[in-house]
């Protein structure tokens, strides 16, 4: 029975280290130990035939790593509860974490309209949606502000024809 043993755990040893090697699955660390004792719980619910009761984990318990009031306190940011650390918009974060926003909010009990975008960027975008005409409805035109003098921090720009002509001006005399 002790050699079973020991075969069910290198089977789940080398399926695990298998399974990580895949450059397709993005991994936790801490989820490691996790997936190797359910693997070896397959491994050896196979050997016995299945007669072995499957072991029901109990859901992993996640502390935040700061308060929900905390991670919204700030427009140009929101604070990940994952790690602690400021981001303009949270999808990429959670993707990289293996995670859905749905998924994310369901794991730290959060509502269904917790922002995954901080107010400040999303604000952005919004006008510059509306600056380039998205939002407005079919057959309305786009209002484009015009400045009827130039600004005074830029230089006028001279065409080329101009320019040309300047250099040989100059040239002449």
């Amino acid at each position: 029975m002790d050699e079973q043993n020991n075969d069910a755990v290198e089977l789940a040893a080398s399926l695990t280290a298998a399974w990580l090697a895949n450059p397709n699955s993005r991994v936790n660390p801490d989820d490691v130990p996790a997936f190797l004792q359910s693997m070896y719980a397959s491994v050896t619910g196979l050997s016995d035939g299945g007669a072995s009761a499957t072991v029901e984990e109990a859901p992993q318990e996640y502390t935040p790593a700061v308060t929900v009031r905390k991670s919204l306190a700030s427009k140009d940011h929101i604070i990940s509860l994952i790690d602690g650390k400021p981001y303009r918009t949270l999808r990429r974060h959670l993707t990289s974490n293996g995670l859905t926003p749905d998924e994310y909010r369901a794991r730290y009990g959060l509502k269904a309209d917790y922002p995954m975008v901080a107010s400040s960027y999303s604000d952005s975008r919004r006008e510059m949606a509306h600056r380039i005409g998205l939002g407005r409805k079919a057959g309305e035109k786009v209002v484009k502000k015009t400045d009827d003098a130039a600004p005074a921090d830029k230089p006028v720009r001279k065409s080329r024809k101009s320019a040309t002509d300047a250099a040989k001006a100059h040239l002449e005399g």
